[in-house]
């Protein structure tokens, strides 16, 4: 589970439901930047965003806590 709070806007995506490449897309729109925009925030290149969105690359647990600080995301994990 993933949460995102920005001004007004609160989402809360349940990754279960997505297929993983589309997770890093899913955050990326979230915070409005483009691919050479949300990578530089992370010190990463465009082009290694867009391999992670059309599942070329995989991305680690430590890429998404990393997204999560830097853009004001909560990961949450739960058990059913």
């Amino acid at each position: 589970m993933i949460s995102c709070l920005q001004g007004d806007f609160y989402m809360r995506i349940k990754l279960n439901d997505y297929e993983v490449k589309d997770v890093i897309r899913i955050l990326r729109e979230t915070t409005e930047l483009t691919r050479t925009e949300f990578g530089k925030s992370i010190n990463l290149a465009g082009g290694t965003i867009k391999n992670y969105e059309i599942g070329k690359s995989n991305f680690s647990v430590k890429l998404l806590k990393e997204i999560a600080e830097k853009h004001n995301f909560t990961i949450t994990i739960e058990k059913k």
